[in-house]
């Protein structure tokens, strides 16, 4: 597509169209290319290319035509300069960590974060000199508090995994750029559909294209957006040193994924909203977290910053007397269902969910999990498309056993 149409062209269009240039066969779905190599004009072009003074690709860890179709379509969608993509949405958050971090460097991230992300920077990158402070994703003086002279990022998500907190994008952004550090924002739950994170500030958006850019469960991916000097000159480096890349295949997936992301998103969200209201009435649930609820502690701000719509997941927990008793209900539920998946994928359009204390939680200790929320009697649940009574009736099942 060219230059001059993009600014002319709404976001549902680009979803659609947004892609590298069609071949000399003119195909109108984008096309897969799977080679590892590429034969290059003449030994001067090729020279050029590999030293980066001309474009053109050059080898399979470096780049492709249909992976920079992704890139394209998911950078247009975020309102970014560039995008770059990886293997699955962590190896993207390392990506960017090892670009812009070294030894002695300081992160400040929400203590609600996915506990993969949380174990990444807090323990992993801490035996390489990173400092992390971990705090509420909420508490916006706690944020500027915390700032030291060699704190070089912010990273929230919101809503948070899965406990769906809210934070303030364009106040995190506003401290991260006093203190001459970036911002980075999670963007997986909402997705470009609800709510774009560098039009609020942000400085780079991060995806796992795993959820719902591919929205049906089939492919791993992750992605970084952000200006086109961070992408070209921090991110790529490491990606072409480290190899974290996205397979053409995968970036075919999610391609296509896009294409449908706004009208999932909304149906998705609408199916959320609905099962969140029953399951604040039901008589054995203790707390519904649904940013989309009016009970939601950032309600006003999720709506403000999610196009008005709380997106397709939700929390809730069970009534117990105990941890040990919330455990063995929120088991007696998942160990009940007879349509939805126990799984701990989220963004497909089937109905998924997952125990986050003993899955996506299950690293940390007890008391990182306290810390974050997640409790023993938690559920999370990723809204998919089937019918509301049919997923309402499966919950019930075992809701109402006790």
């Amino acid at each position: 597509m060219s230059e001059q149409k993009k600014p002319t062209l709404h976001r549902d269009t680009l979803a659609v169209r947004e892609a590298v240039e069609r071949s000399q066969y003119g195909e109108n779905s984008e096309a897969l290319y799977l080679t590892s190599g590429y034969v290059q004009p003449s030994a001067e072009a090729g020279a050029r290319r590999f030293a980066g003074d001309e474009e053109g690709f050059t080898y399979g860890r470096y780049g492709n035509p249909t992976v920079a179709s992704f890139e394209q379509r998911l950078a247009a969608l975020e309102g970014a300069e560039a995008c770059i993509s990886t293997a699955s949405g962590m190896s993207a958050i390392l990506m960017m960590c090892m670009g812009l971090l070294k030894a002695g460097d300081h992160v400040i991230c929400s203590h609600s974060m996915f506990g993969s992300t949380i174990k990444l920077i807090g323990t992993d990158l801490a035996k390489f000199g990173v400092e992390s402070s971990f705090l509420s994703q909420t508490d916006v003086a706690a944020w500027k508090a915390a700032v030291k002279p060699n704190t070089r990022l912010l990273f929230a998500e919101t809503p948070t995994n899965p406990l769906t907190e809210v934070c303030d994008i364009r106040a995190l952004a506003d401290i991260a750029h006093g203190a001459g550090a970036l911002l980075c924002v999670d963007n997986c739950f909402a997705t470009p559909a609800l709510q774009r994170p560098m039009t609020l500030g942000a400085d780079i958006v991060m995806h796992s294209g795993t959820k719902y850019l591919d929205g049906q469960g089939r492919v791993m991916a992750g992605a970084l957006c952000a200006s086109q000097e961070l992408v070209t000159k921090t991110f790529l480096p490491v990606l072409k040193s480290a190899g974290m890349t996205l397979a053409p295949f995968n970036a075919w997936v999610v391609l296509k994924g896009l294409e449908t992301l706004d009208i999932r998103m909304r149906a998705q969200s609408a199916n959320a909203l609905a099962l969140a209201q029953w399951l604040q009435d039901h008589p054995s649930v203790a707390r519904v977290y649904y940013p989309g609820l009016a009970s939601h502690p950032q309600h006003a701000l999720a709506m403000a910053q999610q196009a008005g719509c709380g997106g397709a997941v939700l929390s809730f927990e069970v009534k117990a007397a105990d941890p040990e008793q919330a455990r063995a209900r929120a088991f007696h539920v998942l160990d009940s269902l007879q349509v939805m998946s126990l799984s701990t994928n989220l963004g497909d359009t089937k109905t998924l969910l997952a125990h986050p204390a003993s899955t996506s939680h299950g690293r940390l200790t007890e008391a990182q999990r306290q810390t974050a929320g997640v409790v023993q009697g938690l559920i999370r649940v990723a809204v998919g498309l089937e019918h509301l009574g049919d997923i309402q009736a499966d919950l019930d099942r075992g809701l109402s056993t006790f």
